[in-house]
Protein backbone atom coordinates (compact mmCIF):
# COMPACT_ATOMS: atom_id res chain seq x y z
CA UNK A 1 0.00 0.00 0.00
CA UNK A 2 2.84 2.34 0.90
CA UNK A 3 4.63 1.48 -2.34
CA UNK A 4 1.46 2.21 -4.34
CA UNK A 5 1.04 5.51 -2.51
CA UNK A 6 4.65 6.49 -3.18
CA UNK A 7 4.21 5.54 -6.83
CA UNK A 8 1.12 7.76 -7.03
CA UNK A 9 2.96 10.78 -5.59
CA UNK A 10 5.96 10.16 -7.82
CA UNK A 11 3.72 10.05 -10.89
CA UNK A 12 1.95 13.21 -9.79
CA UNK A 13 5.29 14.96 -9.25
CA UNK A 14 6.53 13.95 -12.72
CA UNK A 15 3.33 15.22 -14.32
CA UNK A 16 3.61 18.50 -12.40
CA UNK A 17 7.21 18.92 -13.56
CA UNK A 18 6.26 18.16 -17.14
CA UNK A 19 3.49 20.72 -16.96
CA UNK A 20 5.86 23.30 -15.50
CA UNK A 21 8.57 22.77 -18.12
CA UNK A 22 6.05 22.75 -20.97
CA UNK A 23 4.61 26.05 -19.75
CA UNK A 24 7.98 27.62 -19.05
CA UNK A 25 9.29 26.68 -22.52
CA UNK A 26 6.93 29.19 -24.06
CA UNK A 27 6.75 31.88 -21.37
CA UNK A 28 10.40 33.05 -21.31
CA UNK A 29 10.46 33.39 -25.10
CA UNK A 30 7.27 35.39 -24.98
CA UNK A 31 8.95 37.71 -22.46
CA UNK A 32 12.22 38.00 -24.43
CA UNK A 33 12.73 40.89 -26.81
CA UNK A 34 11.46 40.09 -30.27
CA UNK A 35 12.98 41.55 -33.44
CA UNK A 36 11.01 42.73 -36.47
CA UNK A 37 12.50 43.78 -39.79
CA UNK A 38 10.86 45.75 -42.61
CA UNK A 39 12.17 47.18 -45.84
CA UNK A 40 14.30 46.34 -48.85
CA UNK A 41 17.17 44.14 -50.08
CA UNK A 42 19.62 45.45 -47.48
CA UNK A 43 17.59 43.63 -44.83
CA UNK A 44 15.61 40.96 -46.73
CA UNK A 45 16.66 37.51 -45.47
CA UNK A 46 14.73 35.38 -47.91
CA UNK A 47 11.13 36.51 -48.42
CA UNK A 48 11.67 37.07 -52.14
CA UNK A 49 12.66 33.41 -52.51
CA UNK A 50 8.94 32.67 -52.18
CA UNK A 51 7.88 35.12 -54.90
CA UNK A 52 7.92 35.10 -58.69
CA UNK A 53 10.27 38.06 -59.04
CA UNK A 54 13.57 39.01 -60.62
CA UNK A 55 14.73 40.56 -57.31
CA UNK A 56 16.21 37.34 -55.91
CA UNK A 57 19.44 36.18 -54.30
CA UNK A 58 18.77 32.45 -54.28
CA UNK A 59 21.59 31.16 -56.48
CA UNK A 60 25.36 30.84 -55.96
CA UNK A 61 27.62 32.55 -55.20
CA UNK A 62 25.22 34.37 -52.84
CA UNK A 63 25.67 32.87 -49.39
CA UNK A 64 29.18 31.63 -50.12
CA UNK A 65 30.34 32.67 -46.63
CA UNK A 66 27.09 31.89 -44.82
CA UNK A 67 27.46 28.97 -42.34
CA UNK A 68 25.68 26.61 -44.76
CA UNK A 69 27.74 27.93 -47.73
CA UNK A 70 24.49 28.10 -49.65
CA UNK A 71 22.35 31.02 -50.90
CA UNK A 72 19.66 32.06 -48.44
CA UNK A 73 17.94 34.95 -50.19
CA UNK A 74 20.19 37.47 -48.44
CA UNK A 75 21.84 39.90 -50.82
CA UNK A 76 25.20 39.16 -49.26
CA UNK A 77 28.08 36.74 -49.28
CA UNK A 78 27.08 35.89 -45.70
CA UNK A 79 25.19 37.66 -42.93
CA UNK A 80 23.31 40.93 -43.42
CA UNK A 81 22.60 43.80 -41.04
CA UNK A 82 19.60 42.25 -39.20
CA UNK A 83 21.59 39.04 -38.65
CA UNK A 84 24.47 40.95 -37.10
CA UNK A 85 22.27 43.16 -34.91
CA UNK A 86 20.52 40.06 -33.59
CA UNK A 87 23.84 38.30 -33.06
CA UNK A 88 25.18 41.13 -30.89
CA UNK A 89 21.96 41.36 -28.89
CA UNK A 90 21.79 37.62 -28.29
CA UNK A 91 18.41 37.41 -30.02
CA UNK A 92 16.94 34.36 -31.69
CA UNK A 93 17.44 34.56 -35.49
CA UNK A 94 14.37 35.96 -37.21
CA UNK A 95 12.94 33.95 -40.08
CA UNK A 96 11.40 35.32 -43.30
CA UNK A 97 7.70 35.78 -42.71
CA UNK A 98 6.87 33.69 -45.79
CA UNK A 99 8.94 30.76 -44.55
CA UNK A 100 6.89 27.65 -43.80
CA UNK A 101 8.90 27.00 -40.64
CA UNK A 102 7.90 30.34 -39.09
CA UNK A 103 5.20 28.94 -36.84
CA UNK A 104 4.56 27.95 -33.25
CA UNK A 105 7.20 29.14 -30.80
CA UNK A 106 9.42 30.40 -33.64
CA UNK A 107 6.97 33.28 -34.02
CA UNK A 108 7.86 34.60 -30.58
CA UNK A 109 11.37 35.60 -31.71
CA UNK A 110 9.88 38.02 -34.25
CA UNK A 111 9.91 37.96 -38.03
CA UNK A 112 11.49 39.52 -41.09
CA UNK A 113 8.97 41.05 -43.51
CA UNK A 114 11.46 42.77 -45.84
CA UNK A 115 11.41 42.34 -49.60
CA UNK A 116 14.15 43.28 -52.06
CA UNK A 117 13.16 46.03 -54.47
CA UNK A 118 10.61 47.90 -52.38
CA UNK A 119 10.64 51.56 -51.51
CA UNK A 120 8.68 54.24 -49.74
CA UNK A 121 6.54 54.68 -52.85
CA UNK A 122 4.31 51.99 -54.29
CA UNK A 123 5.57 52.61 -57.84
CA UNK A 124 9.17 51.93 -56.80
CA UNK A 125 10.48 48.58 -58.03
CA UNK A 126 7.68 47.93 -60.51
CA UNK A 127 10.26 46.42 -62.87
CA UNK A 128 10.69 43.52 -60.42
CA UNK A 129 7.01 42.60 -60.87
CA UNK A 130 6.16 40.76 -57.65
CA UNK A 131 7.56 42.20 -54.42
CA UNK A 132 6.11 42.79 -50.97
CA UNK A 133 5.44 46.51 -50.88
CA UNK A 134 5.61 48.21 -47.52
CA UNK A 135 1.84 48.35 -47.03
CA UNK A 136 1.72 44.58 -47.59
CA UNK A 137 4.59 44.07 -45.15
CA UNK A 138 2.43 45.86 -42.57
CA UNK A 139 -0.57 43.70 -43.50
CA UNK A 140 1.58 40.66 -42.82
CA UNK A 141 2.63 42.23 -39.51
CA UNK A 142 -1.02 42.48 -38.49
CA UNK A 143 -1.51 38.87 -39.56
CA UNK A 144 1.55 37.92 -37.52
CA UNK A 145 0.07 39.54 -34.41
CA UNK A 146 -3.16 37.60 -34.86
CA UNK A 147 -1.18 34.37 -35.11
CA UNK A 148 0.82 35.14 -31.96
CA UNK A 149 -2.38 36.05 -30.10
CA UNK A 150 -3.51 32.50 -30.72
CA UNK A 151 -0.37 31.30 -28.93
CA UNK A 152 -0.01 33.65 -25.96
CA UNK A 153 -3.13 35.83 -25.94
CA UNK A 154 -3.78 39.40 -27.07
CA UNK A 155 -2.29 41.11 -23.99
CA UNK A 156 0.99 39.20 -24.15
CA UNK A 157 1.18 39.79 -27.92
CA UNK A 158 0.80 43.54 -27.46
CA UNK A 159 3.54 43.49 -24.84
CA UNK A 160 5.82 41.45 -27.13
CA UNK A 161 5.35 43.94 -29.98
CA UNK A 162 5.67 47.04 -27.78
CA UNK A 163 8.94 45.78 -26.27
CA UNK A 164 10.42 44.54 -29.53
CA UNK A 165 13.26 46.06 -31.48
CA UNK A 166 12.24 47.07 -35.00
CA UNK A 167 14.50 47.81 -37.97
CA UNK A 168 13.28 49.47 -41.15
CA UNK A 169 15.31 50.18 -44.28
CA UNK A 170 13.66 52.16 -47.08
CA UNK A 171 14.49 55.01 -49.43
CA UNK A 172 17.42 53.91 -51.59
CA UNK A 173 15.27 52.16 -54.17
CA UNK A 174 13.10 55.24 -54.54
CA UNK A 175 16.13 56.90 -56.08
CA UNK A 176 18.07 54.16 -57.91
CA UNK A 177 15.04 52.09 -58.95
CA UNK A 178 12.60 54.91 -59.56
CA UNK A 179 13.70 58.56 -59.86
CA UNK A 180 17.05 57.76 -61.52
CA UNK A 181 16.18 54.37 -63.02
CA UNK A 182 15.98 55.78 -66.56
CA UNK A 183 16.60 59.25 -67.94
CA UNK A 184 13.48 61.34 -67.68
CA UNK A 185 11.62 58.86 -65.50
CA UNK A 186 7.99 59.58 -64.64
CA UNK A 187 8.98 60.78 -61.16
CA UNK A 188 11.84 62.96 -62.41
CA UNK A 189 9.43 64.64 -64.84
CA UNK A 190 6.93 65.13 -62.01
CA UNK A 191 9.35 66.47 -59.39
CA UNK A 192 12.58 68.39 -59.17
CA UNK A 193 15.04 66.52 -56.92
CA UNK A 194 14.43 68.75 -53.84
CA UNK A 195 10.67 68.40 -54.29
CA UNK A 196 10.98 64.63 -54.71
CA UNK A 197 12.98 64.38 -51.49
CA UNK A 198 10.32 66.41 -49.68
CA UNK A 199 7.64 64.12 -51.08
CA UNK A 200 9.51 61.01 -49.90
CA UNK A 201 9.91 62.43 -46.40
CA UNK A 202 6.18 63.21 -46.15
CA UNK A 203 5.26 59.71 -47.35
CA UNK A 204 7.80 58.04 -45.06
CA UNK A 205 6.38 59.91 -42.09
CA UNK A 206 2.98 58.33 -42.82
CA UNK A 207 4.61 54.87 -43.01
CA UNK A 208 6.37 55.31 -39.66
CA UNK A 209 3.21 56.55 -37.96
CA UNK A 210 1.44 53.47 -39.30
CA UNK A 211 4.21 51.32 -37.82
CA UNK A 212 3.75 53.11 -34.49
CA UNK A 213 0.00 52.47 -34.65
CA UNK A 214 0.79 48.78 -35.14
CA UNK A 215 2.62 48.77 -31.81
CA UNK A 216 6.29 49.50 -32.61
CA UNK A 217 7.98 51.52 -29.84
CA UNK A 218 11.72 51.11 -30.58
CA UNK A 219 12.47 51.58 -34.27
CA UNK A 220 15.88 51.84 -35.93
CA UNK A 221 15.49 53.77 -39.19
CA UNK A 222 18.40 53.61 -41.61
CA UNK A 223 19.09 56.37 -44.09
CA UNK A 224 20.32 55.77 -47.61
CA UNK A 225 23.94 54.89 -48.14
CA UNK A 226 26.16 56.88 -50.53
CA UNK A 227 24.16 55.81 -53.58
CA UNK A 228 26.50 57.44 -56.06
CA UNK A 229 29.44 55.36 -54.82
CA UNK A 230 28.06 51.84 -55.31
CA UNK A 231 29.69 49.84 -58.15
CA UNK A 232 26.48 49.87 -60.23
CA UNK A 233 26.42 53.66 -60.34
CA UNK A 234 30.18 53.90 -60.92
CA UNK A 235 29.77 51.58 -63.91
CA UNK A 236 26.94 53.67 -65.38
CA UNK A 237 27.77 57.22 -64.39
CA UNK A 238 31.44 57.57 -63.43
CA UNK A 239 34.30 58.23 -65.84
CA UNK A 240 37.17 58.22 -63.36
CA UNK A 241 35.92 56.20 -60.40
CA UNK A 242 34.57 59.19 -58.52
CA UNK A 243 31.14 58.88 -56.94
CA UNK A 244 28.25 59.93 -59.19
CA UNK A 245 27.51 63.54 -58.31
CA UNK A 246 23.75 63.60 -58.80
CA UNK A 247 23.05 60.52 -56.66
CA UNK A 248 25.36 61.84 -53.94
CA UNK A 249 23.42 65.09 -54.06
CA UNK A 250 20.20 63.12 -53.59
CA UNK A 251 21.61 61.36 -50.52
CA UNK A 252 22.90 64.66 -49.13
CA UNK A 253 19.43 66.18 -49.44
CA UNK A 254 17.49 63.16 -48.19
CA UNK A 255 19.39 61.95 -45.13
CA UNK A 256 19.42 65.16 -43.04
CA UNK A 257 15.72 65.66 -43.74
CA UNK A 258 15.03 62.09 -42.64
CA UNK A 259 16.84 62.66 -39.33
CA UNK A 260 14.95 65.94 -38.79
CA UNK A 261 11.63 64.23 -39.54
CA UNK A 262 12.37 61.46 -37.04
CA UNK A 263 13.24 64.04 -34.36
CA UNK A 264 9.98 65.83 -35.08
CA UNK A 265 8.03 62.58 -34.85
CA UNK A 266 9.64 61.76 -31.50
CA UNK A 267 8.77 65.21 -30.21
CA UNK A 268 5.15 64.78 -31.29
CA UNK A 269 4.99 61.33 -29.66
CA UNK A 270 6.75 62.45 -26.47
CA UNK A 271 9.27 59.58 -26.60
CA UNK A 272 12.39 58.49 -28.46
CA UNK A 273 10.58 55.91 -30.55
CA UNK A 274 12.56 56.41 -33.76
CA UNK A 275 16.35 56.17 -33.86
CA UNK A 276 18.10 57.53 -36.95
CA UNK A 277 21.04 55.47 -38.22
CA UNK A 278 23.20 57.62 -40.49
CA UNK A 279 24.30 54.82 -42.76
CA UNK A 280 25.54 57.36 -45.32
CA UNK A 281 28.34 58.48 -43.00
CA UNK A 282 29.00 54.91 -41.86
CA UNK A 283 29.58 53.84 -45.45
CA UNK A 284 31.59 56.92 -46.38
CA UNK A 285 34.17 56.10 -43.72
CA UNK A 286 35.33 52.99 -45.54
CA UNK A 287 34.52 54.25 -49.04
CA UNK A 288 36.74 57.30 -48.55
CA UNK A 289 39.55 55.41 -46.83
CA UNK A 290 39.15 51.68 -47.50
CA UNK A 291 42.70 50.72 -46.49
CA UNK A 292 42.19 51.98 -42.93
CA UNK A 293 39.36 49.46 -42.60
CA UNK A 294 41.29 46.60 -44.15
CA UNK A 295 39.71 46.78 -47.63
CA UNK A 296 41.76 46.78 -50.81
CA UNK A 297 38.95 48.53 -52.69
CA UNK A 298 35.63 50.25 -52.13
CA UNK A 299 34.93 50.71 -55.84
CA UNK A 300 34.99 47.22 -57.35
CA UNK A 301 32.33 44.71 -56.34
CA UNK A 302 33.53 41.25 -55.34
CA UNK A 303 30.96 39.60 -57.61
CA UNK A 304 29.82 40.91 -60.98
CA UNK A 305 30.99 41.85 -64.43
CA UNK A 306 31.85 44.92 -66.47
CA UNK A 307 33.48 48.07 -65.13
CA UNK A 308 33.83 47.88 -61.35
CA UNK A 309 31.95 44.55 -61.57
CA UNK A 310 28.94 46.84 -61.53
CA UNK A 311 26.87 45.55 -64.45
CA UNK A 312 24.09 43.01 -64.09
CA UNK A 313 23.50 40.48 -61.38
CA UNK A 314 25.91 38.36 -59.37
CA UNK A 315 25.64 34.90 -60.93
CA UNK A 316 27.62 31.64 -61.07
CA UNK A 317 29.42 32.92 -64.20
CA UNK A 318 30.32 36.34 -62.73
CA UNK A 319 33.80 37.41 -61.70
CA UNK A 320 34.26 36.41 -58.06
CA UNK A 321 36.95 37.68 -55.71
CA UNK A 322 38.77 35.01 -53.66
CA UNK A 323 38.64 36.95 -50.36
CA UNK A 324 35.40 38.75 -49.57
CA UNK A 325 36.84 40.31 -46.39
CA UNK A 326 38.97 42.75 -48.38
CA UNK A 327 36.10 44.09 -50.51
CA UNK A 328 33.66 46.71 -49.26
CA UNK A 329 30.98 45.73 -51.79
CA UNK A 330 29.75 42.22 -52.43
CA UNK A 331 27.71 42.92 -55.57
CA UNK A 332 26.73 45.97 -57.57
CA UNK A 333 24.67 47.46 -54.73
CA UNK A 334 25.19 45.60 -51.45
CA UNK A 335 28.01 45.59 -48.88
CA UNK A 336 29.97 42.49 -47.96
CA UNK A 337 29.34 40.83 -44.62
CA UNK A 338 32.50 42.43 -43.25
CA UNK A 339 31.34 45.90 -44.32
CA UNK A 340 27.99 45.17 -42.69
CA UNK A 341 29.83 44.31 -39.46
CA UNK A 342 31.48 47.74 -39.49
CA UNK A 343 28.09 49.39 -40.01
CA UNK A 344 26.49 47.39 -37.20
CA UNK A 345 29.33 48.29 -34.82
CA UNK A 346 28.54 51.97 -35.44
CA UNK A 347 24.84 51.28 -34.86
CA UNK A 348 25.75 49.90 -31.43
CA UNK A 349 28.47 52.31 -30.32
CA UNK A 350 28.52 55.26 -32.73
CA UNK A 351 28.41 58.88 -31.63
CA UNK A 352 25.59 61.30 -32.47
CA UNK A 353 27.24 61.80 -35.85
CA UNK A 354 26.06 58.29 -36.70
CA UNK A 355 23.15 57.59 -34.34
CA UNK A 356 20.52 60.10 -33.28
CA UNK A 357 19.33 60.59 -30.56
CA UNK A 358 21.33 57.59 -29.22
CA UNK A 359 23.10 54.43 -30.28
CA UNK A 360 21.72 50.94 -29.81
CA UNK A 361 23.86 50.16 -26.77
CA UNK A 362 22.30 53.15 -25.01
CA UNK A 363 18.84 52.02 -26.09
CA UNK A 364 19.48 48.58 -24.61
CA UNK A 365 20.79 50.06 -21.36
CA UNK A 366 17.76 52.33 -21.00
CA UNK A 367 15.29 49.57 -21.82
CA UNK A 368 16.90 47.19 -19.31
CA UNK A 369 16.01 49.62 -16.50
CA UNK A 370 12.31 49.84 -17.37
Amino acid sequence: MAAACNSFYLTAWILLCLHFFTFSSITPQAEARAFFVFGDSLVDNGNNNYLVTSARADSPPYGIDYPTRRPTGRFSNGFNIPDLIGEQMGLEPTLPYLSQILNGENLLAGANFASAGVGILNDTGIQFLNIIRIWMQFNYFQQYQSRVSGLVGAEQTQRLVNEALVLISLGGNDFVNNYYLVPYSARSRQFSLPDFVNYLIVEYRKILLNLYDLGARRVLVTGTGPMGCVPAELAQRSRDGECAVELQRAAALYNPQLTAMLSSLNSDLGADVFIAANTFEMHMNFISDPQTYGFITSKIACCGQGPYNGFGLCTPISNLCPNRDVYAFWDAFHPTERANRIIVQQIFTGSNKFMNPMNLSTVMALDSRT
